[in-house]
C-alpha cells in the first residue's frame, strides 16, 4: 500500500464487454465511446488510491473502454470531492470517496458542496478495521486493562492519528466518549510517522489502520489490543473486537463511490452492479484479501442511508469535542 505510484492519471482498461443501454445516450450505450475518470481526493499510495485503482482497473476491462485515475488531494479531501460534485452528470465523472465525505461538514468552517445533496450514492467497494496497539512498555495487555489505566492516569495517556478528523483521530474520541477517559491527542501528517513513534516509546497508542499496523504488531515491535469493527478481521482473528470490551463501539475505515447528483439512475444502477461483480472476482479478492478489507457491493439505497448514519455518529462527536480542521 505504500508504494508510491505516480500523480498523473493513469488509463486502464482494454477488453471489450457489452453495455446495457442507459437513456439520454442515443443508441450507443454507456460507457462505450467516451473517457470515465474516478477521482481519488488523496495522494498515491494510501488506501483510498490503492482501492480506487483496483476498482478502475476491473470496471476499465468490463466495460472496454478508458478509464482514468485522477488523485486530486488537499483540504482533507474536500478538493477531489468538491471536483465531483460540481462534474456534469453524466457518468463521465465518478468519486472514491472515505469517512471525510461524512466528517468534513463539520470539521471545517466551510466547504462547497453538500455531502446529502450534491453526490449520488452508487455502492460501497470496502470497509478496512483500525487495529489498537500500544506501545511495548505500557502496562497493559488487553482493552479493559487500558480502559482502567486510563481511568486511573486521566490527561496522561497520548494516542497518535493520521490527522485532525480522520477514522484513527475519530476511533481514539469515541473510545474517549464510551469509556469515559481522557487522552491526548497527537495528530501526524500520516500514520507511518505514528508508528514509529509508538514503537520509539514517544507515543502511547494509535488506533491505526490495520494494514499498515498489523506487520508490527505481528513483529511484536508493538502490542496489538483490538480491531475497532464489530466482528474480528479475518487477517488477524486473534484480535477481539473492542466493541466486546466496550459496548457500542464500531469504527471501519470505509471506501465508497459516488457521482454528481442527478446522474442517470440507470448509469448508477449499471456502475453499481458492474463494481459489484468486480469486487467479487477471485483475483480481485485476493488482492482486497492482502488489504484487510471486507468486500462492499451495497445498493445504493444501502450506501446513502449508511452515508446519512456515519454523518450523524460522526457529527455528534465533532461538535461535542469540539473539534476543528482549520
Amino acid at each position: 500500500m505504500k508504494t508510491q505510484i505516480d500523480r498523473r492519471a493513469f488509463v486502464v482498461g482494454t477488453s471489450a464487454a457489452l453495455a446495457a443501454p442507459v437513456p439520454g445516450f442515443g443508441q450507443q450505450p454507456w460507457p462505450q465511446g467516451r473517457l470515465v475518470k474516478l477521482v481519488v481526493p488523496f495522494t498515491p499510495g494510501g488506501a483510498t488510491d490503492v482501492l480506487g485503482r483496483l476498482v478502475a482497473d476491473k470496471l476499465g476491462q468490463t466495460w472496454g473502454t478508458s478509464m482514468v485515475v485522477e488523485n486530486r488531494p488537499g483540504a482533507g479531501s474536500n478538493i477531489g470531492i468538491e471536483a465531483v460534485a460540481k462534474a456534469e452528470p453524466n457518468g463521465d465523472t465518478l468519486l472514491i470517496a472515505s469517512v471525510g465525505l461524512a466528517t468534513n461538514p463539520y470539521l471545517y468552517a466551510k466547504i462547497n458542496y453538500d455531502s446529502a445533496k450534491d453526490l449520488a450514492p452508487i455502492t460501497m467497494v470496502a470497509l478496512v478495521p483500525n487495529l489498537l496497539v500500544v506501545n511495548n512498555q505500557l502496562p497493559v495487555k488487553d482493552v479493559a486493562e487500558l480502559v482502567a489505566y486510563a481511568k486511573a492516569n486521566p490527561g496522561k495517556l497520548t494516542y497518535a492519528s493520521s490527522g485532525v478528523g480522520t477514522s484513527l483521530h475519530l476511533s481514539g474520541e469515541l473510545f474517549q466518549k464510551l469509556t469515559g477517559t481522557k487522552m491526548v491527542h497527537v495528530p501526524y501528517r500520516g500514520s507511518s510517522q505514528a508508528i514509529q513513534d509508538l514503537i520509539g516509546g514517544r507515543v502511547d497508542l494509535i488506533f491505526d489502520n490495520i494494514t499498515s499496523a498489523l506487520p508490527q504488531a505481528k513483529a511484536g515491535t508493538i502490542r496489538g489490543l483490538g480491531v475497532t469493527t464489530a466482528k474480528r478481521a479475518p487477517t488477524a482473528p486473534e484480535f477481539p473486537p473492542i466493541g466486546e470490551t466496550v459496548p457500542g463501539f464500531d469504527v471501519s475505515s470505509w471506501f465508497a463511490l459516488f457521482a454528481p447528483a442527478k446522474t442517470s439512475p440507470a448509469i448508477i444502477a449499471k456502475v453499481q452492479a458492474d463494481t459489484k461483480a468486480a469486487i467479487a472476482d477471485p483475483a480481485v479478492r485476493a488482492k482486497m484479501d492482502a488489504l484487510a478489507a471486507e468486500p462492499g457491493g451495497w445498493t445504493p439505497e444501502e450506501l446513502g442511508s449508511f452515508l446519512r448514519a456515519e454523518m450523524k455518529k460522526w457529527g455528534d462527536l465533532i461538535k461535542e469535542a469540539g473539534i476543528k480542521a482549520d
